[in-house]
């Protein structure tokens, strides 16, 4: 499917469901609760405005300095979070109205002050809901992710490694909103945990080298005794993965593109795998190929594959590897994202889950992408721990 189709297909719902979100609202908060015309025309202007900064985001703030652009993205961004919720709350009121009139057999209040204090309630009681979510959810997201701590007992892992610590990093998303603050802060808390490997499988940027190269410097400073590692994701696609991969290099970090390599000594190793992000080949690009990475593999010793997304883990486990280290999902990074997540991704969408011998362990992730919001699924960083199996 072409880019600019899928684009289409994307954005055509996306603001037909902002259009009608942003229409009911205004009706609901504004129209129902008040015969003011100013106060009618200010909250025309409010959602008007937030329709089309949320839509127009970039264009906006192009026309401003950086600061002032980044301030006002951020603004926007919350501004969607914020309909999501109140719609949310608004919505779920009025349904337990409905059903509470029904089953009680109950008329709409005859009297016009009745009915508008009615709906002045339900409106005010929506968006305090719906406000305090979302300032929960926005602190959440730029607050520092917590460490995890998950025991994994990997096939094949020598006792002399027992114990060895390998720290995920994934879904990052440096761009606009996330930057050098959020990455230093980052690696500081990774390095202070002093891991034996760090693995940032994907996800890394939102943005060009030139845009972001300057923010994206402090990864420089991760610091593990047997190295830092990389694997693409499809936003490092979308962000120019040739000119990412070799930055990355540059930062003294290993990337792996569909190969392997070994961890450890010859008294004590195990295979760490990577691959190209999954959906790599519908972008028009070359991704994705385990076979490569697997070549000369050895279902005797301990592996470890690094892949971006979830997908194709039954094949993985198929063929032997371990355990697999993945992010992509967000753990649905705002509800009721986690609650659909699960219904796509099964088990797969966060935590650790096994598959005959072989583990997956699918991270939260460190950032977020579209509103800077962290509902019901809270960033992480993984220490995973490896011990024998």
């Amino acid at each position: 499917m072409a880019s600019w189709l899928r684009m289409v297909l994307f954005l055509v719902p996306v603001t037909t469901l902002l259009v009608l979100a942003h229409v009911y609202l205004y009706r609901r908060l504004v129209r129902d609760v008040t015969a003011s015309k100013a106060l009618r025309r200010a909250g025309r202007v409010l959602f008007a405005g937030g329709l089309v900064g949320s839509l127009g985001a970039r264009m906006v703030g192009a026309m401003f300095s950086s600061e002032v652009a980044r301030g006002i993205g951020i603004v926007l961004l919350v501004w969607m979070g914020l309909v999501l919720y109140v719609l949310m709350f608004t919505l779920g009121l009025d349904v337990v109205r409905g059903v509470l009139t029904q089953a009680r057999g109950l008329p709409e209040p005859p009297s016009p002050e009745r009915r508008a204090f009615l709906a002045r309630g339900l409106a005010a009681g929506a968006t305090v809901a719906g406000a305090a979510v979302s300032t929960h959810g926005t602190w959440r997201a730029f607050h520092p992710p917590d460490v995890r701590d998950i025991p994994v007992r990997l096939p094949g892992l020598p006792k002399a490694l027992e114990g060895f610590t390998l720290v995920q990093l994934t879904d990052i998303h440096i761009g606009g909103v996330l930057q050098r603050r959020f990455v230093d802060e980052l690696v500081a808390r990774t390095n202070a945990l002093k891991p034996d490997l760090i693995a940032v499988t994907g996800d890394l940027v939102d943005g060009s080298v030139p845009e972001l190269g300057r923010y994206a410097a402090g990864f420089g400073a991760l610091k593990a005794r047997h190295g830092a590692y990389f694997v693409t994701g499809n936003h490092d696609y979308y962000s120019g993965v040739e000119a990412w991969t070799e930055f990355v290099r540059g930062l003294g970090i290993t990337v792996l593109r569909n190969r392997a390599v070994t961890i450890g000594d010859a008294g004590a190793s195990f295979d760490l795998l990577g691959v190209d992000d999954w959906s790599a080949s519908r972008l028009g690009e070359s991704g994705y190929d385990l076979d490569a990475a697997m070549k000369g593999f050895r279902p005797d010793r301990a592996s470890v594959l690094l892949a971006h997304q979830p997908s194709n883990f039954e094949v993985v486990a198929q063929r032997g590897v371990g355990l697999q280290i993945s992010g992509h999902t967000h753990g649905g990074q705002m509800f009721p994202g986690n609650v659909l997540g699960r219904l796509i991704w099964g088990e797969t969408n966060a935590g650790l889950s096994q598959r005959g011998d072989s583990q997956i362990y699918v991270s939260r992730g460190c950032g977020f992408v579209g509103p800077p919001m962290r509902v019901a699924a809270p960033p992480e960083i993984a220490r995973i721990i490896l011990l024998p199996g």
